[in-house]
């Protein structure tokens, strides 16, 4: 079989999907050598790393959002396999299918969050999404969900039959490991934090649920005496002006730090510094960062909402994201109680060896098989 891959995201995207599609085909190509791939790309070519001489790559010069309107706004009936030739199978790992002339397909779904939470994305954004994103999932003859939450989604929001759902997990880079004192203090001068630190780590936009975090961290430092900064790391994303509302009407400048987005090498290095990692998001198809700051041995306090109870396991305080009270009384919990803290480090380490990009390749080749395999039948 030849297999089309979507490998946009990994190359446009730093966080997020492009994390996700990275570390999983990485993954892939460590695992198979035989079948043929073609790894498809918009806008520039697959990252430069030595693949396999089973793997090929092409690129088109038209950006993802061009191809975007050709294919979902506009519908133009051009088939991947111009670009890719001839396919058994194509997976896009990004929500949304290309038009294919024979090619079985593949859709990767990572939550449906524009359906739960649709007042934190703004009106064009969402406008697509509810035309796009269903009618991919309508035509694809296998989805594959982040977590066993997206699953349950699919089935209830969009009707998707059981049987068509695969669960393919995230999982977490090796780089991420408690890093030296030597890198913690070189990341704390690179990003001017002069203070102990809790940590949020995520693109600056409603669901991640940081303007209420900030609220709960003004709180604590009303009830209780910290010497604590909040760092938040991540690019600006959309409608975050209410986040930079909440740390000028507290008078939070010097105390909460927006640091921007942080590249990966130092991000090991900065979740290792936090004494807490907080990630009270509203909605996630899985949580990645959750991950990484266990396997960087700092503790989580985490929201009990969507997949992350499936993924911080007993490893988290789980807290609910829109209890502004609740949130300050874990956030405090998880830096004052040391024998607590201590359980949270071991159980996070013990929860991440669940999470591997090895396995979920796996699972990914082993649909992959599968579906080729109905198809012949």
């Amino acid at each position: 079989m030849r297999i089309g891959i979507d490998y946009t995201a990994a190359v446009r995207q730093v966080a997020g999907i492009g994390r996700y599609t990275r570390g999983l085909i990485r993954a892939l190509a460590e695992l198979d050598h035989e079948t043929p791939y073609v790894l498809f790309s918009a806008g520039r070519d697959a990252d430069a790393r030595p693949w396999p001489a089973n793997f090929a790559t092409r690129s088109m010069p038209l950006s993802d959002r061009h191809l975007s309107i050709i294919w979902q706004r506009l519908r133009l009936p051009l088939p991947i396999e111009w670009l890719t030739g001839a396919l058994d199978l194509f997976h896009s790992p990004d929500f949304v299918l290309p038009p294919v002339r024979h090619a079985r397909t593949v859709l990767t779904v990572h939550d449906l969050s524009f359906l739960r939470y649709p007042e934190c994305f703004s009106p064009p954004l969402l406008r697509y999404l509810l035309s796009a994103v269903p009618r991919s999932v309508e035509r694809a003859d296998l989805v594959l969900a982040d977590s066993e939450n997206t699953r349950d989604d699919l089935i209830e929001l969009l009707g998707v039959p059981p049987e068509r759902i695969r669960v393919v997990y995230a999982g977490v880079e090796p780089e991420f490991a408690p890093s030296l004192q030597a890198e913690i203090e070189a990341v704390r001068e690179r990003y001017s934090i002069q203070r102990p630190y809790l940590l949020g780590v995520g693109t600056l936009q409603p669901r991640k649920n940081f303007r209420r975090l900030i609220e709960a961290y003004h709180l604590l430092r009303q009830e209780r005496s910290i010497p604590h900064q909040l760092v938040i790391a991540g690019g600006r994303g959309w409608l975050y002006e209410p986040i930079l509302e909440a740390i000028e009407s507290h008078g939070l400048q010097e105390d909460v730090r927006l640091v921007g987005f942080v590249d990966d090498t130092d991000l090991p290095a900065l979740y290792t510094g936090a004494d807490l990692f907080a990630f009270p998001s509203l909605y996630e198809g899985f949580g990645i960062p959750v991950l990484e700051a266990m396997a960087c041995g700092t503790p989580v306090v985490a929201a009990d909402a969507s997949s992350l109870p499936e993924v911080a396991g007993e490893a988290a305080l789980l807290v609910s994201p829109t209890d502004i009270e609740a949130l300050a009384e874990a956030l405090w919990l998880g830096l004052d109680d040391s024998e607590l803290r201590e359980t949270l480090r071991a159980r996070g380490w013990e929860q991440c060896r669940r999470f591997t990009w090895s396995a979920s390749a796996q699972q990914l080749l082993a649909s992959y098989t599968d579906l080729i395999g109905r198809s012949k039948g």
